[in-house]
């Protein structure tokens, strides 16, 4: 039975909710700091990441543990990452020092201060207590983030150490700066405010994990629906290491903070959130998230979505988010059954739309050319006899599935043991000249993956990273990888319902974000035609039994993209996972499903929903 269970009574309640935002449910962000400053620390914000609650995870760069922060997170993609910038070391046992010669923010000993303010403890050893430059910080803080994205691409946004962002306004204003220079926005009280993000802490006690624990969910029954807020703590263990950390004032830093892994991991906690309808999110969902608007403003009939569920619960469709968007707005947003906003949904062979995007990129940059041998990358994975077709494959054949396989050798490839998928892929035969025949092929997208490795020296997830998902606010992104460590590109990537909206959007602006003109309008053109014509994947066309005005799977194939009917394109995944765009329409439509019969779901969107626009 499908996971959409909706009633009509509770369908009618999905239509009154498109006009009362107010009874959204809270928002929250759990934020963990100071990975990298010891080990436990790294340890620890993983854990609560992968086993608790933690929804972003700030990062120190000058501190000792850095490099194997920066490790663990190459290997966690999936965790949104917050440049967490220092300029003081506060502990008595342990220091760090700063990336650049910055002598009015250190001490005798080249360390920062330890303190932000003044401290009878630490007489004279406060920031603000001396003669500070401001150029200096600026110079730190620019080399603390550059260090960062070259060894952590997915860092998302900028937050201050200790208050280090924002105690004073020129300070402020400065770290302004640099957020829109990097294009990373910075978690202070100037950003946070107009997006109505309210900080919260305990309610009560905190000195023990049991006190921890009561005052934590104390302080989620005064959240309030529609309104967004954040906890900040520092997740660590009771541990030697931890032992020998403190400074005066605050000596039992080891207990304190294994008491916050605990509070954070706790099954307590957890069904608390369930159960209050707590909205677990990160900073950039809340700072780049797409505007919303109600149906009727865009004018887009908001009954016909009422009308769609029911055709969906009718035909036992298992449908398990829907977003709509009209004029770059979001005009209706719907979960299903586990299903959820934070949730990332596997994306099949959406994927393949995200690698092509990819190597438009690597075009725009001059990495590669859409002419460029496909040999030509991979000298030593050749065959030992290398046939006229292979000679004559380019890249642009891998990305319209024309390379000349008379079958698709994906599934034979996968399942030989040991193999390596590039040495495989270049021996299949090819029998047709490439160009000449198209068959569905998603392992010609991962040789545009292996290419794209190849050439910049990056996963594809990396290479996106400040091209595509830091502009468009896209984290918490992970993708599977082949036997050999290169990112499969054809299947494999996990993203949120609104990072495939952002994508749809993205592409219906012909490239082009927040008036930044990211990627060539002619290359989005050249990417959503019609190239080559196209059969569904496993159908040769002797035995097509369909005509074409009734498929959305021979209407013509482009750069990974589907040319769809009514004028339309779409990125395409097995079992109903599609990212719509409707240019006549200035429409974006994205589904996530387990909907094997992809054509049924698309013909209840053709006969419901289109005609919605207006």
């Amino acid at each position: 039975m499908p996971k959409l269970k909706k009633s009509a009574l509770t369908l009618f309640f999905i239509l009154i909710s498109l006009f009362s935002y107010a009874q959204q449910a809270p928002k929250l962000i759990v934020r963990g700091d100071d990975m990298g400053s010891s080990r436990s620390a790294n340890l620890a914000s993983i854990d609560t990441y992968v086993n608790g609650i933690e929804t972003s995870i700030e990062l120190m760069v000058v501190t000792p543990w850095f490099p194997e922060a920066a490790k663990m997170l190459e290997e966690n993609t999936g965790i949104d990452v917050g440049l967490h910038l220092v300029i003081t070391s506060e502990w008595d046992g342990i220091k760090w020092r700063p990336l650049t010669h910055c002598p009015s923010l250190t001490d005798d000993n080249g360390y920062f201060f330890p303190m932000m303010g003044p401290n009878e403890n630490y007489p004279g050893l406060a920031v603000i207590e001396n003669q500070w430059k401001l150029n200096e910080i600026e110079q730190e803080f620019r080399a603390q983030i550059e260090l960062a994205l070259r060894n952590v691409p997915q860092v998302s946004h900028l937050s201050g150490h200790m208050g280090s962002t924002s105690f004073h306004p020129d300070v402020a204003q400065m770290v302004l700066k640099l957020s829109a220079e990097y294009d990373l926005p910075v978690m202070n009280r100037e950003v946070m405010q107009p997006l109505g993000i309210i900080g919260v802490s305990y309610d009560g006690a905190k000195g023990t994990f049991s006190e921890k624990e009561a005052s934590f969910i104390r302080m989620l029954d005064n959240l309030e629906a529609g309104k967004s807020y954040m906890f900040v703590d520092h997740p660590s263990y009771d541990n030697v290491e931890m032992q020998g950390v403190g400074h005066y004032g605050y000596e039992n830093v080891a207990e304190d903070r294994q008491g916050v892994t605990d509070l954070w991991t706790s099954q307590k906690v957890k069904e608390a959130i369930s159960n209050k309808g707590v909205e677990l999110v990160n900073f950039i969902t809340l700072s780049k998230a797409l505007p919303r608007s109600d149906p009727e403003e865009e004018n887009f009939n908001s009954q016909a979505i009422v009308e769609y569920l029911n055709a969906v619960n009718k035909n036992e469709q298992d449908l398990h988010s829907l977003m709509i968007l009209r004029n770059g707005k979001v005009v209706f947003e719907e979960w299903f059954g586990e299903n959820a906003a934070n949730k990332t949904h596997t994306m099949y062979s959406v994927s393949k739309t995200f690698t092509a995007t990819a190597i438009g990129f690597a075009v725009q940059e001059d990495l590669l050319k859409v002419t460029d041998k496909v040999i030509s990358f991979f000298p030593d994975k050749l065959p030992n006899e290398i046939s006229d077709h292979l000679q004559a494959l380019e890249i642009r054949h891998l990305l319209t599935m024309t390379v000349g396989h008379d079958v698709d050798p994906t599934g034979v490839l996968r399942e030989t043991e040991g193999l390596d998928w590039v040495e495989g892929f270049l021996a299949f035969p090819l029998e047709h000249p490439p160009g000449t025949s198209y068959v569905y092929n998603s392992l010609a997208t991962y040789m545009l993956s292996a290419i794209l490795t190849k050439v910049s020296g990056e996963r594809i997830l990396d290479f996106l990273q400040p091209r595509l998902f830091r502009p468009l606010g896209i984290v918490g992104a992970t993708w599977d990888e082949s036997p050999q460590g290169i990112q499969i590109g054809g299947w494999g990537l996990n993203v949120k319902t609104e990072d495939m909206a952002k994508i749809g959007q993205f592409y219906l602006q012909k490239g082009k974000w927040n008036g930044v003109q990211l990627l060539s309008e002619s290359w989005i053109n050249e990417a959503s035609s019609a190239k080559v014509p196209s059969l569904p994947a496993g159908v040769k066309k002797e035995d097509l039994k369909v005509k074409a005005n009734d498929s959305d799977w021979l209407q013509g194939y482009g750069y990974q993209l589907w040319r769809s009917r009514h004028n339309s394109y779409r990125a395409d995944g097995r079992n109903g996972q599609f990212i719509l765009v409707l240019p006549e329409k200035n429409a974006v439509i994205v589904t996530t499903a387990d909907i094997p019969n992809m054509q049924a779901e698309l013909n209840l969107i053709w006969d419901h929903l289109l005609p919605a626009f207006k």
